[in-house]
């Protein structure tokens, strides 16, 4: 079995690399090939690479090359990790909003739809290319922001595709590691966006359990422990951007306040002079700090489940198709899914709580009129997009922030300028 990592020249590839190791057996791959436009970075990644599984004493013939469409012949699963635009591009997403009182993020707001704006043509073309070379083949997406990638790629083209986060399962463990229960015991309804999902209801024991799963994370949980009760459902981490919004660009504004890009610029500088290292084959403990931990397990948790057609429960970015009553049956969805030889199934969540419903379904029209204005190249479906959403709110504040944000992508998107 062949599979095609594109953007492996990314930091994260080691962890995917463990991870197939560790799950090779299940996923018995034969080939990586790795594919990045970084020669560079590729060639010390292809080079650790094939030290790790030689140190595992297994023969996987590892690739490289700068060419996409070779990189995809004879593939059975594309992973893609790539990251247009690298980590100045995400700097300027987190820094530019900042300066108008909004969050800098990657996955939402004004920063998350600036990424999707880079990403998404890129997407759409390594779409089309797996349609022609390896029509079979799955696309395992990790690339942010994954849930509108996910509607990009579900609305767009004709590729068989999972789109996947880490935060559900990890999030999920949390709370129920707090509650004190085995996950065997527990069921947990999750619902949602991506980096906007949240657990609904949970049963332990087949009892209804909520409330006590409230209370239990009250006072460990990003969002505030009184916000939890009041809304009676538990928000993702990320919901802290939108709950405690000027808690968290207050905190940003202060001096001497390092962007998660700038952090990771820094710690990734230090990783590719660790893996470049000839004596290195293995994933060194420094790749904790570059986050993502979880994604290489999300990954090929998928990939087992289609390659076993195992049926198995997962929460995965799909099309709704009527998974949530109160969103467009073409609206990518975070929610639990059965994943098979079909690929991922949306299971019926039924209707968005009230108190959530209104925040959920505006970020939506932001996703939806994103993935419209990097299909047509349009400043005023961007802008529509921006006003939808939450966070900007106000025509003084998008009309300004949109231009300096455009104008400092206009190496990345030709429309920009």
């Amino acid at each position: 079995m062949k599979l095609a990592i594109i953007g492996g020249g990314s930091s994260y590839t080691p962890e995917l690399i463990q991870g197939l190791i560790q799950q090779h057996e299940a996923l018995p791959v034969s080939e990586v090939c790795l594919m990045d436009i970084h020669e560079a970075r590729l060639n010390i990644l292809a080079g650790l690479s094939r030290r790790m599984f030689a140190k595992a004493g297994l023969t996987v013939r590892v690739t490289a090359t700068t060419n996409r469409r070779r990189a995809l012949e004879g593939a059975q699963f594309v992973n893609s990790l790539i990251r247009v635009g690298g980590m100045e591009a995400r700097i300027n997403d987190e820094r530019i909003p900042l300066k108008y009182g909004i969050i800098g993020q990657e996955t939402t707001g004004p920063g998350g739809m600036m990424k999707a704006l880079r990403t998404i043509p890129v997407m759409l073309d390594l779409a089309k290319e797996m349609s022609e070379i390896c029509p079979e083949a799955w696309l395992i997406n990790y690339t942010n922001p994954s849930g509108i990638i996910a509607e990009a790629l579900g609305k767009y083209s004709k590729v068989r595709y999972v789109s996947l986060c880490s935060g559900p399962k990890e999030w999920i463990a949390q709370v129920l590691q707090l509650m004190g229960v085995d996950p065997q015991r527990a069921n947990v309804d999750w619902m949602g966006l991506n980096h906007l999902g949240f657990i609904t209801r949970v049963w332990v024991d087949g009892q209804e359990a909520t409330a006590q799963a409230i209370e239990a994370v009250a006072d460990a949980w990003a969002v505030h422990g009184e916000l939890l009760r009041t809304l009676g459902v538990i928000p993702a981490s990320y919901l802290r951007y939108y709950y405690h919004h000027d808690t968290v660009v207050a905190e940003a504004r202060k001096p001497g306040y390092r962007t998660r890009g700038e952090q990771v610029q820094e710690i990734e500088a230090e990783l590719l002079r660790l893996y470049a290292d000839p004596a290195l084959a293995e994933k060194p403990e420094l790749l904790k700090k570059r986050g993502g931990k979880g994604y290489a397990e999300v990954a090929l948790a998928a990939m087992t489940a289609i390659y076993h057609n195992k049926g198995e429960r997962q929460i995965i970015q799909v099309l709704n198709q009527g998974a949530i009553d109160d969103l467009p049956a073409d609206a990518s969805v975070e929610v639990p899914c059965l994943v098979d030889r079909m690929g991922p199934r949306p299971l019926r969540m039924g209707a968005i709580p009230l108190p959530i419903r209104g925040l959920i379904q505006a970020v939506k029209a932001y996703e939806s009129l994103t993935v419209q204005a990097a299909l047509e190249g349009s400043k005023r479906l961007a802008m529509q997009a921006l006003l939808a959403h939450p966070l900007v709110r106000s025509w003084e504040i998008a009309k300004p922030l949109l231009e300096e944000l455009l104008a400092a992508n206009r190496t990345w998107i030709p429309w920009a300028a």
